[in-house]
């Protein structure tokens, strides 16, 4: 599995706290864990999301949880290693990078996930609304973006065309069957 970080930075060396966090499309009241990249040291900090190869070989600690890298190859055999955790993380390298769409996408609708899945990384407020519709039910924002903003972002659609992991009818589906009762 390509989960190990093969170079860590310092930065990834440093457990890194986020303050704003959407919970269930509301703010939380608080964030314990942490988030760190580096794929060989455990981080003092504790509870903590980790790199999934690390968690692998730490899964008797219960304040550790998976952090699936962009990479992360999800298959049925990893799917049942994650469906009776509480959490798992799944990291946004760069806005720009959507694979992490498809990590959340698959692990709820294929593998029916029911815990919290949570987008971490370089998460923007303008991405909220896709990653929710994905299978995101937390979002660690990136420092930069403002809570207030992402609130009132993350309610600002109100229909949708597309399904999604709530919806599972497109919206031309749900007229029909609305106009034949």
């Amino acid at each position: 599995m390509p989960n190990n970080v093969d170079t860590p930075t310092e930065e990834a060396l440093v457990p890194v706290h986020v303050d704003h966090l959407l919970l269930d499309g509301e703010l939380a009241a608080e964030n314990a864990w942490c988030v760190s990249y580096d794929g060989v040291n455990l981080p003092e900090q504790r509870p903590a999301f980790v790199p999934l190869a690390l968690w692998q070989a730490n899964k008797q600690d219960d304040e550790l949880a998976p952090l699936l890298l962009s990479d992360t190859e999800l298959n049925a055999e990893l799917a049942a290693e994650l469906n009776p955790l509480p959490a798992v993380a799944i990291d946004f390298p760069s806005f720009t990078d959507g694979r992490g769409y498809s990590i959340a996408r698959l692990l709820r609708e294929r593998f029916e996930y029911a815990g919290e899945v949570r987008a971490v990384g370089d998460v923007l407020v303008d991405q909220l609304d896709y990653m929710r519709r994905c299978g995101f039910n937390a979002m660690a924002l990136r420092d930069d973006q403002h809570p207030e903003d992402a609130l009132r972002l993350l309610n600002s659609f109100s229909v949708r065309y597309q399904t999604d992991v709530e919806e599972r009818q497109a919206l031309f589906e749900r007229r029909w069957t609305a106009a034949s009762q």
